[in-house]
């Protein structure tokens, strides 16, 4: 690591000379200047990590020289010492912006002056990495929708720069559609774990007496149709991350042992007795409120405080609608380059549609609504035309598709299924959760409206392709 470089400014040329001794037997690197017009010309002149100024200097003082700071070098960090009788004017500037203050003249002074500056160097190089994070994370899933200027966002990337070196087990949380995937992604990358596996399973998309063995593995014959050796996830997974997608609908046979593994970081393969150990980082997602679902009886509370060490929090697009026009085109440059298309952007009116919408589906529907957009648009702007008649009237049930005397019950859930299908593109598992049933129900309740063959025969009102098979 290079040596950190120090800007030490007082007009006392004895206190100078001691503190530059201090922090060169630190190990730093050490300018000085008598004056805060010396210190602003050394400023412009050389990079530094870290400014340490008295406060009472004739001319320009601590308190000028730290505002002139904080106009020109913003991510300087600036320490100020003060005698005894000026700990008022200290206080004021750490309001304005300094890091600390040190008094000088104390018994401690010396200690107390290597404690600071090093607690204050450390705290810079957080802040430096998280914002490299940041913005490695930005340009890298930004293409996915993991994008934003919303102040609801901003702790979102601080909250993902500063854990994903740990191994600590995230919780990713929010509404379907809001990128959670993302933000497992971003956490992998963006740890020393980056060079191995990431590797996905859906916890909805299995039956019980499959998901054993896809997250364990299995011997030859441990079953019937087990005809060789498998690798389960947690093994595919050794050394890199592991996303468990929806973990609310694990089978409650599996959590306890789910639970043993995240403990113990060992399992064996169904029809084995050698334990297995792994190095796996973990990272659950889930629409759906787990403490409730612990209260409920459906999911094991200690799971539940096993996989909620971090938890990270995804705003619904609704909460950030100023990204959504940032996300539209986003979402343009990606279906032009894969639909040979050269769409050059949007009607004004049609932006203001965007942000005028609701978003029940989140980031997803977005995207989706896009790609059908620029697909089908005649001309070379998208026009509101290009997008469903629904935008303009919000996200609730639309003209005839709406309430109507004489309707059955019957028919309204036929129809509220299937127009929130619509919506989300087709992905039964996101309409499951906005409908507040379980995949399993949802299946058999299209099968019951003979929607199932139109899945697969591709006359659904949505491309099959489009379709999350379950």
């Amino acid at each position: 690591m290079a040596t950190k470089r120090i800007l030490v400014v007082d007009d006392d040329s004895y206190v100078r000379g001691a503190t530059e001794e201090i922090l060169i037997r630190k190990g730093y690197s050490v300018d000085t200047a008598g004056d805060a017009g010396s210190a602003l010309r050394k400023l412009e002149d050389a990079d530094y990590d870290l400014l340490l100024s008295d406060i009472k200097m004739p001319g320009m003082s601590g308190l000028e020289l730290l505002e002139q700071v904080r106009n020109r070098w913003a991510d300087l960090t600036v320490i100020l010492m003060t005698a005894y009788g000026t700990i008022e004017d200290a206080v004021h500037a750490m309001r304005n912006g300094a890091y600390n203050y040190i008094q000088k003249g104390s018994e401690s002074t010396t200690e107390e002056m290597e404690i600071i500056v090093e607690q204050a160097l450390k705290m810079q190089e957080t802040e430096r990495e998280n914002r490299r994070l940041r913005s490695e994370l930005q340009g890298r899933y930004g293409d996915g929708g993991m994008i934003g200027k919303a102040a609801s966002m901003a702790p979102v990337f601080d909250l993902i720069g500063t854990v994903a070196e740990s191994r600590a087990t995230v919780l990713v949380t929010g509404e379907s559609g809001t990128g959670k995937e993302l933000v497992a992604k971003a956490l992998h990358y963006g740890s020393g774990r980056r060079t191995g596996a990431f590797i996905r399973l859906n916890c909805a998309a299995l039956p019980k007496d499959l998901m054993e063995s896809e997250l364990f593995g299995h011997e030859k014959g441990a079953f019937t149709g087990a005809h060789k050796q498998t690798r389960g996830r947690f093994e595919m997974a050794d050394g890199g991350t592991l996303l468990l997608d929806e973990i609310s609908e694990i089978d409650p046979s599996l959590q306890a042992k789910l639970l043993r593994v995240l403990q113990e970081r060992e399992f064996e393969r169904v029809g084995s007795t050698e334990t297995i150990k792994v190095d796996v980082r973990i990272v659950a997602t889930t629409n759906r409120d787990l403490q409730k679902e612990v209260e409920e009886g459906n999911f094991r509370e200690d799971l539940y405080y096993r996989l909620n060490v971090i938890e990270v929090s995804l705003p619904p697009l609704r909460e950030r609608i100023e990204d959504v026009t940032a996300l539209a085109h986003l979402f343009v440059e990606r279906y032009n380059e894969e639909n040979g298309k050269q769409i050059e952007g949007f009607e004004d009116e049609t932006l203001e549609l965007l942000a005028g919408y609701d978003w029940p589906g989140n980031v997803r529907e977005l995207e989706n609504y896009v790609e059908r957009a620029v697909v089908v648009a005649p001309g070379n702007r998208l026009t509101p035309a290009d997008f469903p008649r629904k935008l303009a009237q919000g996200p609730a049930l639309e003209g005839g598709d709406g309430l109507q005397v004489g309707l059955t019950v019957h028919e309204m859930e036929r129809r509220l299924i299937m127009k929130t299908l619509e919506s989300l593109g087709g992905n039964r598992t996101d309409a499951a959760a906005q409908l507040g049933i379980s995949t399993r129900t949802l299946r058999n309740k299209l099968h019951e409206y003979g929607a199932m063959d139109a899945f697969k025969s591709g006359h659904a009102p949505y491309p099959p392709e489009m379709v999350e098979s379950i």
